[in-house]
């Protein structure tokens, strides 16, 4: 069996990933189980014993799922920030050896 580079396994499965998508003719019913079980997640990590009313679960849940998708969003802000930085310092330094050549 031919050697697949990382590239065209990517390659591939975003093509079956953009097929399978073009055939699902609904999306929300598609995803919906993925949704119900992070909604879950929170409720335990809120909730681990289960004591509290549903509502006040269910608010702290959505506080819970907040502060975790406004951490992801933190964390890439930062790692944007660094690689625009880390690119600065690299186009700088290419500038400055491209310069001693003259």
């Amino acid at each position: 069996m031919p050697s697949v580079s990382p590239s065209e396994r990517r390659l591939a499965a975003q093509i079956a990933a953009h097929e399978s998508w073009a055939g699902t003719p609904d999306r929300a019913a598609r995803t919906a189980p993925a949704r119900a079980a992070m909604l879950a997640r929170f409720e335990r990590q809120v909730d681990p014993e289960g004591t509290l009313p549903p509502e006040e679960r269910a608010r702290r849940a959505e506080h819970a799922k907040s502060a975790y998708f406004q951490r992801l969003a933190l964390k890439s802000a930062r790692n944007r920030r660094l690689a625009a930085e880390y690119m600065a310092k690299a186009q700088a330094a290419e500038a400055e050896l491209a310069g001693g050549d003259a």
